[in-house]
């Protein structure tokens, strides 16, 4: 599942941090403070932007000021002197644990620790260490109801300190699995979506589209293609019985819905049978039936009465327990449009014209032998893509037919195109010595008197000669040329921004390439499988890490 990711605005955790440190007893955090820009009516570009941003910053100040526990006057504010104390100092234990679980890779960092070190190790450090990367939404705060799911099923578990072997938790007897489901709640019936059929497939599209992931404003939502949806749940050797669907018995409404695709999932020297879990949604209405788990504990059925032991997933939220965590780093293309939707900020210091310029790109590609992909490429691009992920600990192995399916845009098959992949081929010997792709998924704009969508581009797999070299030598500055060129070209087929996470070799080329900080973070889980962490590009601060590449390779929609 992917995350609905913004850039970061600097000046939220500034405020927030100034109004604590300040000791600012005449603002109080209440639902009210999140709620102020609402009824703002916007009269021209700047109100548009203006009253978006004003919401976003509002809602995300109160709640970082909630999660530092809205220090009270005689533990936070300032001394008469004008000295700020440091907030973190007065942390309790409670609001050290809250803190943890909005900071997944801080926690990651004291994971060892027994609570007290965790807390005095916590409290040495400035506040906005602290918020840095730090989930505010609450999105990332326990769930109990869904903790007590998980310490049901065959995850690993966050106190678990004893060495282990990697390897399954829970060997699965094929015979022993359920013939039938268990039952829903009266008025509800299980159905196997047949996604052949384009009514159903219509269905899913429309349950998708309105219930799905949005951001922690509700400012936008992913807007799923049916295209998107053939390209993401037909993958080579999918299963019908793995689109899995809740339908209200009397309306035969479809208010449910979770998939699983084949993956051959490597995970260090271990190849795992697998299955790549996604699209999990239900109908907003039906969020307190408790429809999740039962979601997800007949997609497992099915999935052992097969055979498949093992599952990948991803979600925004910590569960019980991620194997790695990447971060969302944003690059805009066109900045206007996105800082008019509220998604980009206006830096401090800076102005809509240089912003612009910032951002600007060259109108054509650099790389000589660059081309689109085609069929007759697809052997070649399976050798080196192969090559190319075996440097990670996690990553997936692709056959021939794979990389048609996930890489060749077939523009015969497909009303919308989704795929954009491109290699370059050396004029001499014409080998391929590189390629690179993304896709195309776009977010609706919620209540945004200006724009209704959002073209977002995101970074898929790639591959390059240069990896091989001695110590790597030369790959930082060819997927800086590589990466240049993706944005060139997804400029061109007007996308506003290019999105990728901290996985692969993409810390090598995030900053060079101008891309900023998002709010999201995507946290990979295996079910059924013990692993010790893998890296995920970025830092105890949640900030990019180069020295902390070579972890997660695959890629999830």
């Amino acid at each position: 599942m992917s995350e609905e990711s913004k850039e970061i605005d600097p000046a939220v955790n500034a405020d927030a941090i100034k109004e604590i440190s300040e000791g600012n007893e005449n603002e109080v955090v209440s639902g009210e403070d999140a709620d102020v820009a609402d009824d703002a009516e916007a009269e021209n570009d700047d109100a548009v932007a203006a009253g978006s941003s004003a919401k976003k910053k509002s809602s995300k100040r109160a709640k970082i000021k909630k999660a530092l526990g809205a220090l009270s006057k005689d533990d936070g504010a300032a001394g008469s002197s004008g000295s700020s104390a440091n907030p973190a100092s007065k942390l309790t234990t409670e609001m050290v644990e809250q803190l943890l679980e909005m900071n997944p890779s801080l926690k990651n960092e004291v994971a060892g620790m027994d609570k007290e070190k965790a807390a005095d190790t916590l409290k040495k450090l400035d506040v906005a260490d602290l918020l840095t990367g730090m989930s505010v939404s609450g999105k990332n705060q326990k769930d109990m109801a869904s903790y007590k799911f998980w310490q049901t099923q065959p995850v690993p578990r966050f106190d678990e300190t004893q060495p282990f072997k990697e390897g399954p938790i829970k060997m699965i007897d094929p015979e022993q699995v359920p013939k039938e489901p268990q039952p829903l709640l009266e008025g509800f019936e299980w159905v196997t979506m047949d996604l052949i059929d384009d009514k159903e497939l219509e269905e899913v599209w429309e349950l998708l589209n309105g219930h799905y992931v949005e951001d922690d404003e509700a400012m936008f939502r992913f807007n799923y293609s049916q295209s998107f949806l053939n390209w993401a749940l037909k993958a080579p050797g999918w299963r019908k019985e793995w689109h899995v669907g809740v339908r209200a018995s009397k309306s035969r409404k479809l208010v449910a819905f979770i998939s699983g695709v084949p993956i051959a999932l490597r995970i260090r020297s271990a190849t795992l049978k697998s299955t790549e879990i996604n699209f999990l949604c239900i109908h907003k209405k039906l969020r307190s039936k408790r429809l999740a788990p039962v979601l997800i504990q007949e997609i497992t059925r099915r999935c052992y009465q097969l055979g498949i032991f093992q599952a990948i997933y991803t979600a925004g939220i910590v569960l019980p327990k991620p194997v790695s965590t990447c971060r969302y780093f944003h690059r805009s293309l066109d900045w206007l449009k996105l800082y008019e939707v509220g998604f980009s900020p206006m830096p401090k210091n800076s102005n809509k014209a240089r912003q612009l310029t910032k951002y600007k790109l060259p109108t054509t590609t650099s790389m000589k032998g660059l081309r689109v992909m085609q069929q007759k490429d697809v052997d070649a691009v399976q050798d080196l893509l192969h090559r190319y992920l075996k440097r990670f600990d996690m990553a997936p192995e692709l056959d021939a037919e794979e990389i048609q399916h996930w890489l060749v845009h077939d523009e015969k098959t497909t009303a919308e195109q989704v795929i954009w992949t491109y290699v370059v081929e050396d004029p001499k010997t014409h080998k391929i010595t590189d390629c690179f792709s993304f896709y195309c998924l776009k977010s609706s704009v919620i209540k945004n008197p200006k724009h209704d969508t959002v073209r977002a581009a995101y970074m898929f797999y790639y591959a390059t000669e240069a990896a091989f070299a001695d110590e790597e030598k030369g790959l930082k500055e060819r997927l800086n040329e590589l990466m240049n060129d993706a944005l060139v070209l997804a400029k061109r087929f007007n996308f506003d921004v290019f999105n990728a996470l901290t996985l692969l070799d993409n810390p090598l080329f995030l900053e060079q390439q101008k891309f900023g900080p998002g709010d999201g973070q995507l946290h990979y889980y295996i079910y059924n499988y013990r692993t010790l962490p893998i890296p995920g590009g970025v830092d105890g601060k949640n900030e990019v890490d180069e020295k902390r590449r070579g972890g997660v390779g695959v890629v999830m929609l």
